[in-house]
């Protein structure tokens, strides 16, 4: 396979912080990589340095085809006074300004120009480009191409920039989560895309599933360096887990031999000789290589929210519009304590605006909410951040609380719960300003957690933040006793967390699903199944009946093992789909099993459905 990229020796720091230091990789034709580190580790400044918009302070960065090279950006720079049209056809290139002024001509309705715009659309054979520009724009369910850029939402805005690289179609694409912002059909519908595709990929997500199911190999980027593991996710997680471990058995190793050395160090010893001068220099190395252990025992944190009564939340019949758009219609849930509940759903669909309501911030239009007196919410926002970028960490916290209450009767200290949320004990003296983005909505999320409340409501909780903090959340929330409702549309922390969905169909519509999503996912692609297979059987009845079958177009020998065959093969798959189907709904299964179960049994239905029609078509000859 040819290199597509090469990465030698790169090192980048800002002020004291040293980011990564002679690093280096190589990226193949169709490779599909994920770049994993915790926020602030800088994933964002690397990618930076690839795509040549910012500089690295040594090291050189070789892009064998950078005229087929497109990167998204985690928040893209567009032009507001565009149309959706005019930002997506905003390249460089002939073909692009070809259909653009097509597109213009045709609205001014001057026939020579139209004309013009014709012959040189021929001429460039861009019909075809444009054809699969318009297929692009319809799968990603783009808004009027005639509206402004500042008049879309977040979702909309990150359709229109994955829009803008994918058209091209490079031959090597840089994704800074490309999964924010999205909601999960649109994620579902970028996943397969992209596994399809033969593109060069480097990524940066903490959409797991998305990761799993898309990349080849994982890049590491850990203390400065950087580890590679050839395999998914899940290949990752393990092969990650002996690396840690062996690196913390030799940091155990090189702690018992410094103690050893430290003796000798005190006793300052008088001949500075070469051999003792080497002794000097050995032990600074040994004392950098006992303070590298990164994997602790992590504290488990059963935390004590305010004690919860017997009434918690009551929604009773709550209807509320927004113009013409129904969020909800007669709405009824009485919530009951310690469950949590998942919601999905389409953008735009009032996930937010249902949280909204529920909390008072909004109040609605038809029925009532009653909340018990003990309730005491927790709300995460998707727009919570409100810092003084000059202030430090850890006054942040201790503005809320010196303390904060576990269970037992227990108090840790606000310095322990940020060191808890992955914030090492020298960063609590970092101003906010120096903080990554990923830092700052985490430490906007400890600010809602460590208030104790009962009920956590969690808006988006997953966005910009790392796969490292995620799994300390979820670790959090799998212990707590209070109520939570989480809006997100990562697939695997729904699965990991929820007890049940409340999904959002439209038009009001709320639906109670007993489950996580990827049961969700196992019914609703059921349902679509069903819903296909009576259209076409209907379809079916309706045609005209066929003659009968001469004598002569009986069965060979051949056929009819063929269909004795077929009834078994039919019979035991039928059997295992039964099987997987009591599986997926026991709620036994970890998130890895239900996903291996639910693309087992994706696999089988259309086994079923070819061995079924080869069948029928069989029997009716016997």
């Amino acid at each position: 396979m040819s290199t597509v990229l090469q990465v030698e020796n790169l090192a980048r720091s800002y002020g004291e912080k040293n980011l990564f230091e002679n690093i280096s990789f190589v990226l193949s034709q169709s490779q599909k990589v994920a770049l994993i580190a915790r926020n602030g580790a800088g994933k964002s400044s690397l990618l930076n340095i690839i795509a040549g918009l910012e500089p690295c302070d040594s090291g050189t960065v070789t892009m064998f085809n950078r005229n087929s090279f497109e990167y998204l950006k985690q928040e893209p720079e567009m032009t507001l006074e565009n149309t959706v049209f005019e930002e997506v056809y905003s390249h460089s290139n002939d073909i692009q300004r070809a259909i653009l002024t097509y597109e213009h001509v045709i609205k001014g309705n001057d026939k020579d120009l139209i004309q013009n715009a014709i012959a040189q659309m021929d001429a460039i054979q861009g019909w075809e480009y444009e054809t699969r520009v318009r297929q692009i724009l319809t799968q990603l369910k783009l808004p009027d191409l005639d509206q402004k850029i500042s008049e879309l939402s977040g979702g909309q805005l990150k359709r229109v920039a994955l829009a803008k690289v994918l058209i091209t179609e490079p031959t090597f694409l840089i994704l800074d989560e490309p999964t924010n912002h999205l909601d999960v059909e649109m994620i579902e519908w970028l996943e397969e895309y992209l596994s399809k595709s033969s593109i060069t990929l480097l990524m940066v997500t903490h959409d797991r599933y998305f990761l799993d199911l898309v990349c080849n190999e994982v890049l590491e980027m850990e203390n400065a360096a950087i580890y590679r593991y050839k395999g998914n996710y899940s290949y990752f997680i393990e092969k990650q887990a002996e690396r840690l471990d062996i690196q913390n058995k030799e940091t155990e190793r090189a702690q018992n031999l410094m103690r050893t050395e430290q003796e000798w160090m005190r006793r300052m010893p008088k001949a500075r000789t070469t051999k003792a001068k080497a002794r000097i220099d050995s032990f600074y190395e040994l004392q950098e290589k006992a303070s590298n252990k990164i994997f602790e025992e992590r504290m488990n944190l059963n935390i004590e929210g305010v004690r919860m009564g017997n009434k918690i939340l009551e929604i009773n019949d709550v209807s509320f519009k927004w113009g013409e758009l129904a969020i909800l219609k007669g709405f009824t849930y009485t919530f009951k304590r310690g469950e949590k509940v998942g919601i999905v759903g389409k953008n735009g669909s009032g996930k937010s605006t249902f949280l909204d309501i529920i909390t008072g911030r909004i109040r609605p239009q038809k029925g009532h909410i009653q909340t018990g007196e003990t309730i005491q919410y927790g709300y995460y926002k998707q727009q919570g951040l409100v810092f003084n970028d000059q202030t430090k960490v850890i006054d942040v916290v201790k503005e809320i609380a010196e303390v904060v209450r576990i269970g037992n009767g227990d108090t840790i200290t606000a310095a322990a719960f940020l060191n808890y949320f992955m914030f090492p004990y020298p960063s609590h003296f970092q101003q906010v300003y120096k903080l990554s983005g990923g830092e700052k909505r985490r430490l906007y999320l400890v600010t809602v957690l460590m208030r104790s409340p009962n009920f956590l409501i969690l808006d988006e909780p997953t966005n910009d933040l790392d796969i490292l903090t995620l799994n300390v959340l979820e670790d959090y929330l799998s212990s707590f006793n209070g109520c939570v409702i989480v809006v997100t549309h990562d697939r695997y922390f729904l699965d990991k967390i929820v007890d049940h969905l409340f999904v959002f169909e439209g038009d009001g519509i709320i639906k109670d699903f007993p489950g996580n999503y990827t049961q969700y996912k196992f019914w609703r692609d059921e349902l679509k199944r069903k819903a296909q297979l009576q259209k076409r059987v209907a379809v079916q009845k309706t045609e005209i009946p066929k003659p009968p079958l001469v004598t002569s177009n009986k069965l060979s020998f051949k056929e009819k093992r063929e269909l004795g065959n077929l009834e078994q093969e039919i019979a035991a798959l039928e059997e295992e789909k039964s099987a997987i189907e009591t599986r997926l709904q026991s709620g036994n299964l970890t998130p890895a099993e239900l996903k291996q179960q639910s693309e087992r049994w994706a696999a089988i239905i259309p086994d079923i459905e070819t061995k079924t029609e080869r069948w029928m078509e069989l029997s009716e000859r016997d």
